[in-house]
C-alpha cells in the first residue's frame, strides 16, 4: 500500500476481497478486488453494489458565518438549501478555473456538511475561515458507504421507514440496523443510489449486514475502479484525471474553465460574488477544448492518454475509457478540440490500439437522468 495518512476501518475487509489498498486522497482505497470489474459494473447497472468511498474528504462547517463562507466559495446559491437538502457544486480559483467539486449538505440553520473531492476545496475553505465565527471539523471518523443500483431502494426500504420518499439530492438522519446514520440520495454512478454516512465503529457491521441481507437482491461489494466504468457512461468527471493537471497545455498553468468541462450548470442563475465569478463569466466562449464522448469501433477499451486524430492532426486525448459487455460498446471520455466536439465527427484512435471512432454526445447512458431521479 502507498503511504496514506487516513485509514478506513474496513481495510481488513478490503484485503480479504483481494485489494492491495492503493492510496487515493490520502486513504488506502480498494481500487480493485480479486473479482472482475465487469461483474461489479453489471451489478450496479442491473442490481446493486456496495462501495466504500470513505476516501472523500468529509468536513463540517458550523457557526453563524458558515453560510457566508460557503456562499463565497462555491458556485451554487447555498442560501436556497434547507435542512435535509443538498446540492452538487464546484469551486474556482481567482482565475475562474476549476479547483474542486463537492456536495454541500445543509444539516441545520448554522450547520453544514461538505463532501469534497480530491481537489483543494477543503484547504481553500480552511484558510478563509480564519478569524470568522465558524468551526471547521475534518471528520474521518465518519465513514461513507455507497449503495448504488436499481435495487438499492428495494433493499433499503425494507430497513428504513419512508426511504422510498427520499428525493434526489435530499438526505435524512435515521437508523440502519439500529445504528445512527445519515442517508443521502446521491451517488457517482448514474444509477439510483444512496450514500450512507456512519460512525467508524458502526461501518463494519453495516457493511457486513448489507452484504449478508442483500444476497436476494444480488448485492455485491464493488471496488473503487468500478466508478471509472460507470462515470464514462454517465459523464461524471474525476479530478484530476480529466483535467489539465494531467493533460497540461504548453506554457499555461493547470486549470480548466467550467465551460470547457461542461460544468457551467453548477453556477446558480444570477449568482455573483463567489470566488472567480468575474473570470468565469469572461471565459465563456473562450474554450480551448470540450469534454466530449468518443464511441470506438470494436470491442476493446482504449487507454488513458490515447490520442485522437482527424485528417492527420491530433485533436484530442482520451482521459477514461471502458468496454461494456452489457451494451457491447467501447466508450470514452475525452478532451477534444472544440471544432471536433460535434456528434458524429469521424476520429482515429492511436496509442494502446489503432481504430476508428466518432465523437459522441454525453452521457452515453440515461441522458435524461430518469434512473437517478426516479420516485417511489
Amino acid at each position: 500500500m502507498s503511504y496514506s495518512w487516513r485509514t478506513t476501518i474496513l481495510a481488513d475487509r478490503h484485503r480479504a476481497l483481494g485489494s492491495q489498498l492503493e492510496d487515493w486522497n490520502g486513504m488506502g482505497t480498494a481500487w480493485t478486488y480479486a473479482s472482475e470489474l465487469a461483474d461489479a459494473h453489471e451489478a450496479i447497472r442491473t442490481r446493486a453494489g456496495l462501495m466504500d468511498v470513505s476516501g472523500l474528504k468529509k468536513v463540517h462547517y458550523v457557526g453563524p458565518h458558515a453560510e457566508a463562507l460557503l456562499q463565497e466559495a462555491v458556485t451554487r446559491d447555498v442560501r436556497k438549501l434547507y435542512p435535509g437538502r443538498c446540492v452538487y457544486a464546484t469551486m474556482l480559483d481567482e482565475r475562474g478555473k476549476f479547483t474542486d467539486d463537492c456536495i454541500v449538505y445543509r444539516t441545520g440553520p448554522n450547520a453544514w456538511f461538505v463532501v469534497h473531492g480530491a481537489g483543494t476545496g477543503h484547504e481553500q475553505l480552511t484558510r478563509v475561515a480564519a478569524g470568522r465565527q465558524v468551526a471547521v471539523l475534518f471528520d474521518d471518523d465518519l465513514h461513507e458507504l455507497s449503495l448504488q443500483g436499481p435495487l438499492s431502494v428495494d433493499f433499503l426500504a425494507e430497513h428504513v421507514p419512508g426511504l422510498r420518499g427520499l428525493r434526489y439530492f435530499h438526505h435524512i438522519a435515521t437508523q440502519l440496523f439500529g445504528r445512527p446514520v445519515m442517508i443521502s440520495r446521491t451517488g457517482y454512478t448514474g444509477e439510483r443510489g444512496y450514500e450512507i454516512f456512519c460512525k467508524a465503529e458502526d461501518a463494519g457491521a453495516i457493511w457486513d449486514t448489507i452484504l449478508e441481507l442483500g444476497v436476494p437482491q444480488g448485492i455485491v461489494p464493488c471496488a473503487f475502479t468500478t466508478l471509472d466504468w460507470l462515470r464514462v457512461e454517465s459523464y461524471l468527471l474525476f479530478y484530476p484525471y480529466d483535467n489539465s493537471q494531467m493533460y497540461p497545455f504548453a506554457d499555461e498553468a493547470p486549470g480548466d474553465s467550467l465551460w470547457e468541462l461542461g460544468l457551467d450548470f453548477t453556477v446558480s442563475p444570477g449568482k455573483t460574488g463567489f470566488r472567480g465569478a468575474e473570470e468565469h463569466t469572461r471565459l465563456q466562449g473562450r474554450e480551448r477544448f470540450k469534454i466530449y464522448g468518443v464511441l470506438l469501433q470494436g470491442d476493446d477499451a482504449a487507454a488513458e492518454g490515447d490520442t485522437l486524430h482527424a485528417d492527420g492532426d491530433e485533436v484530442g486525448v482520451i482521459t477514461c475509457a471502458m468496454y461494456s459487455r452489457l451494451t457491447g460498446r467501447s466508450m470514452a471520455l475525452a478532451r477534444l478540440d472544440v471544432e471536433h466536439a460535434v456528434h458524429g465527427t469521424p476520429l482515429q484512435v492511436r496509442g494502446s490500439l489503432e481504430t476508428g471512432a466518432i465523437a459522441h454526445t454525453l452521457p452515453f447512458d440515461d441522458p435524461t437522468k430518469a434512473k437517478r431521479t426516479a420516485t417511489g
